[in-house]
C-alpha cells in the first residue's frame, strides 16, 4: 500500500473527494441484475449446463467469491481506506487479492452472479451478468480510475501498469 490523504485531496476537480458519487453503485449494479436474471429465469427456465454438475460448481464458485471479497473488504481496512466507493480513498492498496487484481471486490460480485447462475442453471442469470460487467468495466471503473488518478499520480499510475483490472 502506499499514498494517503496528506495533500491528496484536489478541490476544484471535477471529481470530487470521492470515486463514486453517481447513481451506478456497484452493489445495486450487481443485486439488480441478479433480481433482473431471477425474473427472465422464472418467464423462461432455459438450462445451459448439465444437471449433474450444476450445484456443485456453482456451489464453489460461490464460495471463492464470498472468500474474495471477504479478503478484499480486510485488506481495504486493514489499510485504513474506506471500502464503499462513495467516501474518499485513502491509500492505493497492493497487498492482498489487490496484489493480482485492481478490482478483486468486482470480481467477486461478478464471480457470485455466475456461480448462482450456475448452481440455479439458470441461462437468465447468466445473460444478464453480460450488461452488469460492461456497466462496471464502461462506467464505473473508468470514473474511479479517473479519481485515483488525480488523488494518487505517481502510485497509482504505477499500480494500474503493474496489476491487472479484473485478473
Amino acid at each position: 500500500m502506499v499514498g494517503d490523504s496528506r495533500g491528496s485531496q484536489h478541490p476544484g476537480t471535477p471529481l470530487g473527494d470521492a470515486a463514486n458519487l453517481g447513481l451506478v453503485r456497484p452493489p445495486f449494479v450487481y443485486l439488480g441484475s441478479i433480481a433482473l436474471g431471477l425474473a427472465v429465469h422464472y418467464a423462461w427456465p432455459a438450462r445451459f449446463v448439465p444437471t449433474s454438475v450444476s450445484a456443485p460448481v456453482g456451489a464453489m464458485l460461490m464460495l471463492l467469491a464470498v472468500g474474495l471479497f471477504v479478503a478484499a473488504v480486510r485488506t481495504f481496512r486493514r489499510a485504513g481506506t474506506s471500502v464503499p466507493g462513495n467516501r474518499p480513498t485513502t491509500a492505493i492498496v497492493r497487498t492482498g487479492p489487490y496484489r493480482f487484481s485492481r478490482n478483486p471486490i468486482y470480481l467477486a460480485f461478478s464471480l457470485f452472479q455466475l456461480g448462482l447462475a450456475i448452481w440455479a442453471n439458470s441461462l437468465g442469470l447468466l445473460i444478464t451478468l453480460i450488461p452488469a460487467v460492461a456497466l462496471m468495466a464502461l462506467v464505473v471503473i473508468p470514473r474511479e480510475e479517473r479519481y485515483l488518478e488525480v488523488r494518487f499520480p505517481t502510485e497509482y499510475s504505477a499500480y494500474r501498469a503493474a496489476v491487472r483490472r479484473w485478473l
